[in-house]
């Protein structure tokens, strides 16, 4: 749980800032595109923290998992195609935001491991 509050903190100052100073460019929907992005790679953490802990708490919870992470990642990839298809934001933005996020989430993952 600490992993899941220091990316959202670290990310959140690391985006918003990011969107804020791309919105002095010429691409319009860059800014969208990147808080879009880190939006859906924390919801993304969110959830794979919750299956976690759901597969730690029970033996027989395997198949329930399995199951909803895959709705998780049919859903995750339904709203990529449906914000890339409407064109409302720049792909290269929502790679941005959402690199961010995994590359936090290595860097929380190393930090506690060495903590421990």
């Amino acid at each position: 749980m600490e992993i899941l509050t220091g990316v959202i903190k670290k990310s959140l100052f690391i985006i918003l800032p990011a969107a804020a100073a791309s919105a002095f460019f010429e691409w319009k929907k860059l800014p969208l595109g990147i808080i879009a992005g880190g939006a859906l790679g924390i919801l993304n953490l969110q959830g794979l923290v919750r299956s976690v802990e759901g597969l730690i708490g029970s033996k027989k919870a395997t198949a329930k998992i399995i199951f909803l992470s895959m709705t998780r990642l049919f859903i995750l990839f339904t709203a990529i195609f449906i914000l890339i298809w409407l064109k409302i934001i720049n792909i290269l933005g929502m790679l941005f935001g959402f690199t961010v996020v995994v590359l936090l989430i290595l860097y929380e993952g190393m930090k506690t491991s060495k903590s421990k």
